[in-house]
């Protein structure tokens, strides 16, 4: 059975995330886990004392507490969208939120992480520097950022950028098959800008190569890349856009922070996040 990872801080904004996890969770036949990651700060050795014991077993307590009741209102969340049959288990740790997410991907083998951005701003937040922003950068895994704006509608429509090369097509064929799942559709936009060396060539081989797939190809001619990035985000009705990071390139070239700006007037748009093999 797959397994989605869906990191919590009890928040609201996590909570909004959680339907987005429940439905993937759904529709992709996953056990979903969910995940409170809580920091107690470090104290030196001679401020130790059996005082800072009792303190640091009373944090402790208080986010064991904590996490104890937020579970029912889990379960209650799942009853009301008629989503109380995802498998689902619990787990809390302390220490840092990268750390102890690395370590769940690895021993569960989890195929997706579900989380949420905080803020009007989420979107902006993710890409300027944020728990989503590290998990993004030092986690292999694919990523669904869900701002709080993006209350959940059907996913029909998963949109996807690419230059047309071998990383790309990789990165496609993960995006169709969790389409297939969704019963959505890829719509696939390629921006040629005065510098693109993609050939026609290229391009059909790629339509033949996807043609029996739920898959829909657009290509337009601007030097602005992030403004017809948005103009397809709206006159497509995306639902979810799915974008390749490129490495360190990932947030130098394309998220740079006039486009993270400008993302965070589209706060109402989830991330795909998937990164290259």
């Amino acid at each position: 059975m797959k397994k989605i990872l869906f990191p919590t801080d009890f928040s609201e904004t996590a909570e909004n995330a959680f339907v987005y996890a429940l439905n993937m969770a759904k529709s992709l036949e996953a056990e979903l886990i969910v995940l409170h990651v809580y920091d107690v700060a470090v104290i030196s050795y001679e401020a130790y004392s059996p005082i800072t014991l009792d303190i640091y077993e009373s944090i402790e307590l208080g986010n064991f507490e904590n996490f104890k009741d937020y579970v029912p209102k889990l379960r209650e969340i799942a009853e009301t969208h008629g989503l109380d049959d995802v498998p689902m288990s619990h787990v809390m740790e302390e220490g840092d939120l990268v750390h102890a997410i690395n370590n769940i991907v690895n021993q569960e083998n989890i195929n997706l992480i579900v989380m949420g951005t905080k803020g009007a701003s989420g979107l902006q937040e993710m890409f300027l520097g944020s728990n989503t922003a590290s998990v993004i950068e030092n986690i292999q895994t694919t990523l669904l950022c869900v701002p709080l704006e993006a209350k959940f509608q059907k996913i029909e429509k998963i949109g996807f950028t690419t230059r047309y090369r071998d990383k790309d097509r990789e990165a496609l064929k993960k995006v169709i098959k969790i389409a297939d799942k969704l019963k959505a559709t890829v719509k696939c936009l390629y921006v040629k800008t005065v510098n693109s060396d993609v050939t026609e060539q290229q391009i059909s081989d790629w339509r033949e190569e996807f043609k029996i797939d739920p898959l829909n190809f657009f290509i337009t001619s601007n030097d602005n890349l992030e403004d017809e990035v948005f103009e397809f985000v709206t006159s497509q009705n995306i639902d979810v856009l799915a974008m390749l990071t490129y490495k360190r390139t990932f947030f130098e070239s394309l998220f740079k922070k006039s486009f993270a700006k400008k993302l965070s007037y589209h706060s109402e748009i989830p991330l795909l996040v998937l990164h290259e093999d």
